[in-house]
């Protein structure tokens, strides 16, 4: 890729890698369009893929957003730009969630192997095995997050079993509540929607410990393997010091940043976000540790050693972008 230039191939490799991100139930809510005179991209929410009752602020969607960002600079980084971004440009325009400026680099970027990774990364929403995760290897998804302007705490065993529960409560209201259940199913039932593919549907825990989402099968419970679950999971609380929209952008950004380093090292992860679409019990998480600062959770990472999860299927790069701004 040139770095002065921006043309269609080098369009479609950034939107590639970018569209490779995580977002909520699959729902892929971003629009990319560029500025092939600057070069920029501008990545823009998209309304009609907004969950309304699910995640009726926003929240989640910037998440997702973020992730895609994250993407986008290290697919940038990978083909020899500087990535420079800035979140919420234009006050006047709220869908325009950021900008990634492409400025010509003057050095050659060393490998991170974070590029590879973005093809590879994928939530598993298997069992793990109970192998321990190296301290050095926590210590270093912490730093990651850092960067990104997020903490990333790792509770003990009593605070894991808080969330745990908030989040088997999360999931009992969001199948108690007939407008969230609806929404969800409709994401895997649609003809017209990319959803999840059958293969991503959760296996439950045969002991009920680890609440894992239905995605809305619990309409047919009998297409929900039982399975045993690592009986003391790995988890980690992702937060950051405000929850402004920027600290959201900046929460996904470190969310991803985060999971393509996991995947480098071998690990796998799914996202346990139920707890956070029921402001109460998110409200509930933001104080672990008891002895620490408080903090605004802004996701739940379950991580681990086992089995590599199903690709998500993606939408295709012109469904995605829009003309040149």
């Amino acid at each position: 890729m040139s770095s002065s230039t921006l043309d269609v191939p080098a369009v479609e490799r950034l939107v590639a890698a970018a569209v490779a991100a995580p977002s909520l139930h699959n729902t892929q809510p971003w629009r990319f369009r560029f500025d092939t005179d600057m070069p920029a991209v501008y990545i823009h929410a998209a309304a009609d893929r907004v969950l309304r009752h699910i995640d009726p602020v926003g929240r989640a969607v910037h998440l997702s957003v973020g992730c895609a960002v994250l993407n986008l600079r290290v697919a940038a980084a990978h083909f020899g730009w500087e990535p420079v971004t800035r979140l919420l440009p234009c006050p006047d325009r709220p869908a325009l969630l950021a900008r990634v400026r492409l400025a010509e680099s003057v050095r050659v970027a060393p490998s991170t192997g974070l590029y590879e990774a973005v093809w590879r990364r994928r939530s598993s929403r298997y069992p793990f095995s109970g192998r321990a995760l190296p301290s050095d290897l926590l210590a270093e998804l912490a730093d990651t997050a850092h960067l990104e302007g997020a903490a990333l705490r790792f509770p003990g065993r009593d605070d894991t079993e808080r969330v745990l529960r908030a989040t088997r409560e999360a999931e009992w209201r969001n199948r108690a509540d007939a407008d969230r259940a609806a929404e969800s199913r409709r994401l895997v039932s649609s003809a017209h929607s990319l959803g999840l593919p059958s293969a991503a549907v959760s296996p439950q825990d045969a002991l009920d410990r680890m609440p894992m989402r239905d995605f809305g099968a619990h309409r047919h419970p009998q297409v929900l393997p039982a399975r045993a679950f690592e009986t003391h999971p790995t988890l980690a609380l992702l937060s950051t010091a405000h929850d402004r929209r920027t600290d959201w952008l900046r929460a996904g950004q470190a969310l991803e940043h985060v999971l393509l380093l996991a995947t480098r090292h071998g690990v796998r992860a799914s996202l346990l976000h139920q707890a956070m679409e029921w402001p109460d019990l998110r409200r509930a998480l933001d104080g672990l540790p008891a002895d620490g600062p408080r903090q605004y959770t802004q996701m739940v990472i379950r991580l681990g050693y086992g089995p590599e999860g199903p690709a998500s299927p993606r939408r295709p790069v012109e469904e995605v972008v829009e003309a040149d701004a």
